[in-house]
């Protein structure tokens, strides 16, 4: 095979999300040779990704990309890519938090850390916004275990528990909490929130936009006149937050807020950004749990209050509720987050995936 080129990779399920993991040696360092080849390992630019291994829906084209760390106090840094579908776009200005779970048990697999007795802790870089993530997974006896008894909203079944600690996240991208420096603000007649912790967002009452916020893809992603009244307001809040022209870009993403339902603290509909999310994004819930605790924000607003610190913000979403404890310090824009969550992770498949010689130039 010529023409083609094997590249090592391990196929995973992270949280709600799945894709290819990789040693950053293994790939291109060059970065538009790196973007052709992930391009090529999840068939896009194609609605199908027929010619890859994307699943053609946007929480299931995505790439991990590992490598030992030389930063103090730090294991692991970890690159996350968002891989358009249509087009021909490799996104790492944002990070994902489901592919993050899978991080310390793919370097645990490819020997980038040895696992201890009992549990083993790493200390995560994230590349993309340059916060620190404690991943604690279950390894007895030395050796890393997947089975458990843990279940998470939007995966079948129970797996062993994997926990995540986010620390840096306020001001993931633009480097505050309140990129606009307000709380509320209007666009085109609607209220939002424009809020960067973990992941830049754009948060808005479901209610707003005509919607009950228990909505699912038939109601959302059918709805093409409400997406793209979302999509212009989501453009201009891009431009505010300092972001420049984001119609080709994934952040900020957007949450429909709504008054829980099931007992949890507030509803959420999560747009990734141009289709509802099936579950809920980590880093998205990390967000959204920060709002809640901003006084003024529409999640504030929406949500069932706490005075506990640290609390627990249970997010209601599509396919059940995503717990994030959340522990704060100071207050409104000046506070800080300290944010845990837990995800399963499970790998699927390894080997090499296979692509044409000629996208590496």
């Amino acid at each position: 095979m010529r023409d083609i080129v094997g590249i090592p990779c391990l196929f995973m399920r992270g949280g709600t999300s799945r894709g290819p993991y990789f040693l950053a040696s293994d790939l291109p360092a060059d970065i538009p040779t790196r973007d052709r080849v992930l391009l090529a390992v999840m068939g896009s630019p194609d609605l199908r990704q027929i010619d890859g291994l994307g699943g053609a829906d946007t929480t299931t084209s995505k790439v991990a990309i590992v490598s030992k760390s030389t930063r103090p106090g730090v294991d692991l840094d970890y690159l996350f890519a968002q891989v358009d579908i249509a087009k021909p776009i490799v996104d790492t200005s944002p990070s994902c938090g489901n592919m993050l779970s899978g991080v310390l048990p793919f370097a645990i697999e490819r020997g980038l850390i040895a696992p201890a007795h009992g549990e083993t802790r790493a200390m995560i870089f994230n590349v993309n916004t340059e916060a620190r993530i404690e991943a604690i997974v279950q390894t007895p006896g030395g050796t890393i275990i997947y089975d458990g008894d843990t279940a998470i909203a939007g995966v079948p079944g129970t797996a062993a528990p994997i926990v995540l600690n986010f620390m840096d996240v306020v001001g993931s991208v633009s480097g505050k909490m309140l990129p606009t420096g307000h709380v509320r603000e209007n666009i085109q007649g609607v209220d939002v929130t424009l809020i960067d912790v973990a992941m830049p967002m754009m948060l808005v009452r479901a209610a707003d936009l005509g919607l009950d916020g228990t909505e699912g893809k038939p109601g959302i992603d059918g709805n093409k006149a409400l997406m793209a009244r979302i999509e212009s307001i989501r453009r201009e809040a891009g431009v505010r937050m300092g972001f420049g022209d984001v119609s080709d870009k994934v952040i900020p993403k957007v949450g429909i807020l709504s008054a829980p339902r099931d007992g949890g603290t507030l509803t959420s509909r999560y747009l990734t950004p141009k289709a509802l999310h099936a579950a809920h994004a980590v880093t998205g819930a990390v967000c959204v749990a920060t709002a809640c605790a901003l006084e003024g924000s529409i999640a504030h607003e929406v949500s069932t209050k706490s005075a506990e610190n640290p609390r627990t913000i249970w997010i209601e979403h599509p396919s059940g509720q995503v717990d994030v404890r959340l522990q704060t310090t100071g207050h409104g824009a000046g506070m800080d987050v300290v944010a845990g969550t837990l995800r399963t992770a499970r790998p699927i498949m390894r080997g090499e995936v296979l692509v044409p010689r000629r996208v590496l130039g």
